[in-house]
């Protein structure tokens, strides 16, 4: 235990206080990972922890969360919630409890808990308090709510989500009892908030098995659901995800695939690192394959000809939906777009790299160098995911990843914008307020590979430029 929480737990004890260190941080340390925080709960009244800490010369901070028992308290920088053992009774709000009162014993409090793994206590000498099973089910990888599942997501609808991203957090096993017990408290997932239901999905999206939770989001029928959002006063519905819905009863072309095209997409998932770009690209990259339109058929084999363009403005438009920024929503949509183009060039002697990399840099998403060169990484990481979720035990990304390497080298000698030149004062000197018209003709040159991105050569073609066109009034 963390040196500070155990300091925490004294003081509160020496105070005639019981005082535990509950949920993540207990499960990490029976995992053997290293917690992010430290949550405690005490029979403490917050007027008890806050003059606990003004004894200890700790710091308190006032939070919303005194409303519901919690005060934090900060150890030499470190901030700890120390909230009053509680219970809790839901109405119609579908993540806030209605109700909220102090409970005499730890066990009360751990009752009102999600899952099982989550409602483990420790005292400060690391005894173990668990009233639920917890240690069992972390032994056996499985994640179960504590109580009655269908009364366990009718209180709180994120518990929904959450379970999604314990799941993929873990990289445990979902119970069958949970997943039958989810459909039945859809009916409350309308009442969260788009907010809310997005920073879950973030936070899935880069555990470690993300492909757990997606799939136990889209095979329940959870994706499809809506939340809502309030505009100008009045709350409207959402959808999440329902685009996915299809996937899992999409057939793809064998022998190319070994997977329908959802099992890929878990797959291709799988094997990205855990950015939150690439995750959602990799999760968006097949998400037009057998729609209307799209899906076809070839000499007997499924064809799926335009994926990549339609895919694109799924992705964008689902991210948009979710008020994620404009350009990450752009990102993610040009590598779902890029996606067939990348193993093209990749796989093939064929095309002209430079012309297109030349084209991205004209007329795609991008504002500078590295951020070209940023996409390139990124594009690789999707493509080496989508090799490796194809099934074939033989498949290897080495080239892939040569190629990518390359790719990344020609973008970081294309520039993207006016400012990627390497000039220096020589230009503006001789151009004076003619300098940006001169800057543009010149990243066209270098773009067409007509010039060299040098501070020599830019200076004497500025100075060429200039001479050309003294007396203009507008560029010619």
């Amino acid at each position: 235990m963390e040196e500070r929480a155990r300091q925490v737990l004294t003081a509160l004890e020496d105070a005639g206080f019981e005082a535990y260190i509950v949920g993540g941080a207990v499960r990490d340390l029976l995992m053997g990972k290293e917690p992010h925080d430290y949550d405690i709960t005490t029979s403490a009244r917050p007027d008890d922890i806050r003059r606990v800490a003004a004894v200890q010369g700790w710091h308190t901070v006032e939070i919303n969360g005194e409303a519901f028992g919690i005060v934090v308290v900060v150890v030499a920088g470190q901030a700890f919630e120390v909230a009053t053992f509680r219970g809790e009774a839901y109405g119609e709000d579908s993540h806030r409890p209605d109700k909220v009162w102090y409970a005499a014993t730890l066990r009360e409090d751990v009752l009102r808990r999600d899952f099982t793994v989550n409602a483990l206590a420790m005292d400060r000498q690391g005894e173990i308090y668990d009233y639920v099973g917890g240690q069992k089910d972390l032994r056996k990888k499985r994640l179960v709510t504590v109580g009655d599942p269908v009364l366990r997501f009718q209180e709180d609808a994120l518990r929904l989500f959450r379970a999604c991203r314990f799941a993929g957090q873990l990289d445990f096993l979902a119970s069958k009892e949970l997943i039958k017990a989810m459909p039945r408290a859809f009916g409350r997932v309308p009442g969260l908030s788009l907010e809310r239901v997005v920073k879950e999905m973030d936070r899935l999206m880069v555990t470690p098995a993300a492909y757990r939770g997606l799939d136990i989001l889209v095979r329940t029928g959870l994706g499809a659901c809506s939340c809502r959002q309030k505009v100008n006063g009045i709350y409207e519905a959402v959808p999440i995800l329902p685009e996915l819905s299809h996937l899992p009863d999409t057939p793809q072309s064998k022998p190319f695939h070994l997977f329908d095209a959802w099992v890929h997409t878990l797959a291709t998932v799988a094997h990205t690192p855990p950015d939150l770009t690439v995750r959602y690209a990799a999760l968006f990259h097949d998400v037009a394959k057998g729609l209307p339109g799209i899906r076809g058929v070839h000499k007997g084999r499924y064809t799926d000809y335009g994926h990549d363009a339609k895919g694109a403005e799924l992705a964008e438009a689902i991210l948009l939906r979710w008020h994620k920024k404009p350009v990450f929503a752009k990102r993610v949509a040009w590598l779902v777009k890029t996606h067939m183009k990348f193993h093209f060039f990749a796989n093939t002697s064929e095309g002209d790299v430079e012309k297109w990399l030349r084209h991205e840099a004209l007329q795609g998403p991008f504002h500078r160098s590295a951020e070209l060169v940023e996409a390139v990484h990124q594009a690789t990481a999707v493509a080496c995911g989508d090799i490796l979720g194809c099934g074939h035990a033989n498949a290897s990304t080495e080239g892939t990843e040569s190629f990518g390497e390359y790719m990344a080298m020609l973008a970081a000698a294309m520039p993207v914008s006016t400012k990627d030149l390497h000039y220096d004062r020589r230009i503006p000197d001789c151009c004076g307020r003619r300098t940006g018209d001169c800057l543009r003709i010149l990243l066209t040159r270098v773009q067409n590979q007509d010039l060299a991105n040098d501070a020599d050569v830019l200076a004497q073609a500025a100075e060429h430029w200039m001479k050309r066109h003294e007396g203009d009034t507008k560029d010619g």
